[in-house]
């Protein structure tokens, strides 16, 4: 069984030709993931705490400008530059999923790993955020809610991930592809965002990662993300 489970890497497709920039992902990262709201204020100042974000592109000359979005997120690094850089080891690579994880109740707030990281994906929790009535209702219990002066990013929805497993093995099987989903992937209405197991060849994410149309943003950079984006007419060159 541990042999199994070493051999899982837990990966995602974006297909930037149907992603409609809606935000539904953005939404629904927050709701999942108990991500305070902070307001125009704090994001004015570069405090927003967002997990995944929206990147819009514009191409073409006017009149005939039309835009283009990349949904931007941590993109759990093979070789993290945010990792080696912590001096308690908060953020570290999970044997388990191959994703990198940050243990909250170590880190002390450097933010090296923020500085570290080439995607700027990583969020510092500048306050003790609250959530006014009735917001307070939405809370996730099954995902902590982070203190003052830790760092935060996306997880792959690991609590889930966790989930369908401890389900698989209860009922004495295998986890099937497509059972685990994460939250920005199960509100995504032009179903854009494909989660699974990257070393299944017969998974769905594992084929589309092998698209033509396949690229890595900052590949060159040799961090080994796990996200492979899907290019549309006009990204990135194409």
């Amino acid at each position: 069984m541990a042999e199994e489970v070493q051999e899982k890497k837990w990966g995602m497709v974006i297909d930037l030709d149907i992603c409609s920039g809606c935000n539904a992902c953005v939404t629904a990262c927050s709701m999942e993931n108990n991500i305070p709201w902070v307001g125009e204020d704090e994001v004015a100042y570069g405090r927003g705490m967002h997990w995944i974000r929206m990147e819009r592109f514009w191409h073409g000359e006017y009149p005939a400008v039309t835009p283009e979005y990349t949904p931007m997120l941590c993109q759990q690094c093979g070789s993290a530059p945010c990792e080696p850089v912590c001096p308690v080891y908060a953020s570290v690579h999970s044997e388990d999923e191959q994703i990198n994880v940050q243990v909250y109740n170590r880190c002390i707030g450097t933010r090296y790993c923020a500085n570290n990281c080439p995607y700027f994906v990583r969020q510092f929790n500048w306050f003790d955020y609250e959530w006014p009535e009735p917001l307070n209702y939405y809370l996730n219990p099954d995902v902590t809610v982070r203190r003052r002066g830790v760092m935060e990013k996306c997880t792959f929805c690991i609590q889930r991930i966790r989930r369908g497993e401890d389900q698989a093995s209860a009922e004495g099987r295998e986890l099937q592809d497509g059972e685990v989903v994460p939250a920005c992937a199960q509100a995504c209405p032009t179903d854009a965002i494909v989660f699974g197991n990257l070393r299944d060849p017969n998974s769905r994410v594992s084929q589309l990662a092998h698209s033509q149309r396949g690229m890595r943003v900052l590949e060159e950079l040799g961090t080994e993300p796990s996200i492979v984006y899907l290019k549309g007419v006009g990204n990135y060159g194409s």
